[in-house]
């Protein structure tokens, strides 16, 4: 591939997850099974939500978009990551590279505004019950999904942006399983402290202000217990409890990889596979196995099948 007056790679080399052919093999069952278990799961929750007209609440909405954005997200690294472990020589070509880095992005970012909207959706139902039908119709609920989706986009076209103008003419070696931003930019040809700055201000400043500002809607959330009911008090700390598992277990990976800019940390492969792999699909599992409503939907649904082919089955 050509760039300017650069001759550059055409691709890039993975060291993947691991070099022995025993250890490939064992994480490629353990991650077959875990996604033959929750992907299933997640699609399962979409098709609930979307069947079930009891679960028309914008809780209920923003759950089924995370759960779809989750499947997407998953889908961009894991393809490639199961099928290199059958690989001895591991390479991505440089636009698919190039694809892969602008969808995790996109997407984790995209992720980071939904569960801010979801945060504000929690406030208004508590703190705002009485004009909460008002605050949170389905048009409001709409815009915040597609704002969410739009902030990704743009986020995941700034990182594309500053990366597909540097120039890869010599050492083209990633020591991970995907196109890892901080290893790619240490490898181009070219002084990029300025683009590092950039990346981390972009990245950095995204996952610190959602967090911080997510935490203290929490909080305030948590500090309005005092003035509820039982019933409210227990309904608050369930829908508060599973808020803040997932946000923990979404930016605490990130945080550790992001927060310092462009420096290796240790154990930096297996906090992305949890990360980019195993954290995304269990986020919406998180929330479902705290609310019995919407587990008795994927019950009546998931019987409601088995009982219509079952009937189908009898007629052939």
């Amino acid at each position: 591939m050509e760039q300017g007056n650069y001759t550059t790679v055409t691709e890039f080399i993975l060291l993947g997850l691991s070099q022995t052919h025993e250890v490939q093999m064992i994480l490629f069952f353990l991650f077959l099974l875990f996604y033959m278990i929750i992907l299933p799961s997640n699609i399962l929750i979409v098709l609930t939500i979307q069947r079930d007209s009891q679960l028309e609440s914008p809780m209920y909405f923003f759950l089924a978009n995370l759960a779809f954005l989750d499947i997407c997200y998953c889908s961009v690294t894991p393809p490639k990551m199961l099928a290199d472990l059958f690989l001895h020589h591991k390479t991505i070509s440089y636009g698919a590279c190039m694809a892969q880095l602008f969808f995790l992005h996109f997407l984790g970012a995209a992720e980071a505004f939904l569960l801010m909207a979801m945060a504000y959706d929690r406030y208004a139902a508590i703190c705002k019950s009485l004009h909460y039908s008002r605050l949170m119709n389905r048009r409001v609920c709409c815009a915040l999904v597609g704002a969410s989706w739009a902030g990704g986009f743009i986020h995941g076209i700034v990182i594309f942006s500053l990366t597909i103008y540097l120039p890869f003419c010599g050492p083209n070696i990633l020591d991970n399983f995907f196109c890892d931003i901080h290893q790619l930019v240490k490898l181009a040809c070219a002084d990029t402290h300025a683009v590092e700055l950039l990346m981390f201000l972009s990245n950095g400043v995204i996952i610190i202000m959602c967090f911080a500002l997510l935490l203290i809607s929490y909080t305030v959330l948590l500090m309005k217990l005092h003035t509820q009911s039982s019933e409210g008090k227990s309904k608050i700390v369930s829908n508060c409890v599973s808020h803040i598992i997932v946000v923990f277990v979404m930016w605490g990976p990130a945080m550790y990889i992001y927060a310092l800019p462009f420096q290796a940390v240790p154990m930096e492969k297996v906090v992305a596979v949890f990360h980019t792999v195993i954290f995304p699909l269990t986020n919406p599992i998180i929330y479902t196995l705290r609310n019995k409503e919407i587990k008795s939907s994927m019950w009546r649904l998931v019987r409601k099948h088995i009982v219509s082919n079952g009937k189908l089955n009898i007629l052939k």
